[in-house]
């Protein structure tokens, strides 16, 4: 058990190899690769895990098709490579998924060209595709997809990516990390850079967000992984004169149910108006859309939906899936993420590249700017690379250092995985060590989201059945879950369980409110809230429910 107030207890006053401010996907990635080789580590993030951006994607591992007819043949090769290696050392999170690319009349590349850029692509990943690609003739994309647009179908490829959780895939990546003796601190926000009386970067002035705590790190060297606020962490570090390295773009994703959208693989369709590549992903019960790709100055923590976007989505919905007749009544949520991407002259949003960048600023932070979800390992290991190199240079490396291995050690959720990677064997076992308690939508649920930690969740569920209570009636996420976000999971707020740890937020047409109260309790007595508390808890989620809901009056 870890609880995140004794890591943050941890982090006062403590001296650290490294620090990492950002606790999104990239954050955790470079704390899980430098405490593995050794290095004492803290990582720093102003909100949850996963928080931002990292939880806000389109929830792919993927090479990115559109890439490849940019001529990125590098990124792809890089992509579809470390596709492989997540599926390896994340398979209850990573999984196969079908995408139908179908080619009409209209369309700007014909079924041929398509199919050769699919050769490209399965070739790129040296053949380890989850499965190669095939070409469907329109007869069979009826049968695949039979509510996808047949009129001027021509036929389609079918071929194969992953589909992730990115908010669990940041999640234990970073609880890797504090098992192997990084302290992760969250809530606690970076308000200013300290420096040395050589001007160089030795640590931060903190301020835990939850008690309002100012205090001090020192580390020899400070990393900024802050995702769309790369910028302003820059400025911390080199002052107000620092030119943008970010042209942070903004995505949407808007939800419905698979009921009103059936989806049996993820389809790409070319948005009508303007040709943008969009995905229909099926998600279980629902059925997730998007996304856009338009240019944002403001805060990105008030990034949301605006009722452009859901009309923009809709219209490409309706085009590819006519008698479907999606409205805004069909919208379930939404969730709208930023883009941290390297600002490029003249270059329109959809084509700036998804290439990362590192810069060494001119106090010694480590910036990394840019890249994808899917070489989040990649760039961690880079990053991490040069900082040992800074610290050799300093004279304050370890002196023993040892791999890090992160493309070969399993996240924690799958260790002890099945080789043939059924999920269905997992369940059973969920079910048969709960005894009885959990029935097959939660055991499948537990599964997919904690791997075999699941099998311990249902251990808790046997030895106290009251945990096995729906939060949500006829929903499968149970109160076990609320326990586990905050002894196993560094979960402390309510928004924490509700909207990250078990997504309420987004598979629920009111997003989660009624089981407020239920978790509320449950947390009260976890954390030991007064009354004051539980309002304040309240009402921060329910900022959080109006900001998603905002695009529906305006």
């Amino acid at each position: 058990m870890f609880l995140r107030d004794e890591l943050v207890e941890k982090a006062k006053g403590a001296e650290f190899d490294l620090l990492v401010i950002g606790g999104g996907i990239t954050g955790a990635g470079i704390a899980r690769d430098a405490v593995r080789r050794g290095l004492r580590v803290v990582l720093l993030e102003q909100g949850d895990l996963a928080s931002g951006t990292s939880s806000r994607s389109s929830k792919l591992v993927h090479g990115g098709l559109r890439y490849l007819e940019q001529g990125e043949f590098s990124l792809v090769f890089e992509a579809v490579s470390e596709r492989r290696t997540l599926m390896d050392i994340a398979p209850h999170l990573v999984n196969p998924l079908g995408f139908v690319f179908p080619v009409f009349e209209s369309s700007r590349r014909g079924v041929l060209t398509i199919d050769l850029g699919m050769w490209i692509y399965d070739g790129l990943s040296l053949f380890r595709s989850p499965k190669i690609h095939k070409r469907l003739s329109k007869k069979q994309v009826a049968k695949v997809e039979p509510t996808l647009r047949n009129h001027d179908l021509k036929g389609a490829e079918l071929y194969y990516d992953c589909s992730t959780d990115d908010a669990r895939l940041t999640l234990e990546t970073a609880i890797d990390a504090v098992h192997n003796g990084a302290v992760v601190a969250t809530w606690c926000r970076v308000e200013e850079l300290t420096h040395d009386e050589r001007g160089r970067a030795s640590g931060a002035v903190v301020r835990d967000r939850l008690t309002d705590e100012r205090f001090e790190v020192q580390a020899a060297v400070v990393v900024n992984a802050t995702g769309p606020w790369t910028d302003r962490t820059r400025r911390m570090a080199i002052g107000d004169t620092a030119d943008p390295l970010l042209r942070p773009t903004k995505g949407i994703h808007l939800v419905v149910s698979a009921a009103r959208l059936k989806v049996n693989n993820a389809v790409v369709m070319m948005h009508p108006e303007d040709g943008r590549v969009l995905f229909a992903i099926p998600w279980g019960e629902e059925t997730y859309v998007g996304t856009t790709d338009t240019d944002w100055d403001g805060d990105p923590a008030e990034v949301a939906a605006d009722s452009n976007d859901i009309d923009y989505i809709l219209e490409s919905v309706n085009y590819f899936f006519p008698e479907v007749d999606l409205n805004r009544e069909d919208v379930v949520s939404t969730w709208a993420g930023l883009r941290p991407l390297i600002t490029e002259a003249g270059v329109d949003e959809s084509s700036v590249s998804r290439e990362h960048r590192l810069v060494m600023e001119s106090d010694g932070v480590i910036t990394i700017a840019g890249g994808k979800l899917t070489t989040y390992r990649k760039m961690a290991a880079e990053v991490v690379d040069h900082a040992v190199d800074l610290l050799r240079l300093l004279g304050q490396a370890p002196v023993t250092m040892r791999p890090a291995n992160t493309h070969r050690e399993p996240l924690p959720g799958a260790i002890g995985w099945p080789e043939d990677d059924d999920h269905a064997v997992v369940a059973q076992q969920i079910r048969d060590v709960s005894e009885g308690h959990i029935d097959q939508a939660t055991s499948a649920l537990l599964t997919d989201s904690y791997g075999m930690r699941g099998v311990d969740i249902a251990r808790r569920v046997a030895s106290d059945p009251a945990l096995a209570v729906p939060l949500l009636e006829g929903r499968p996420e149970i109160l076990a879950q609320v326990d586990w976000a905050v002894e196993r999971e560094l979960a402390a707020t309510l928004q924490d369980v509700l909207i990250r740890r078990t997504q309420l937020y987004f598979r629920d047409r009111d997003q989660g409110v009624e089981a407020v109260e239920p978790v509320l309790d449950r947390l009260a007595t976890l954390l030991g809230w007064d009354d004051a508390e539980r309002e304040r808890q309240r009402a921060d989620f329910a900022v959080e429910v109006a900001q998603a809901r905002a695009w529906r009056t305006g």
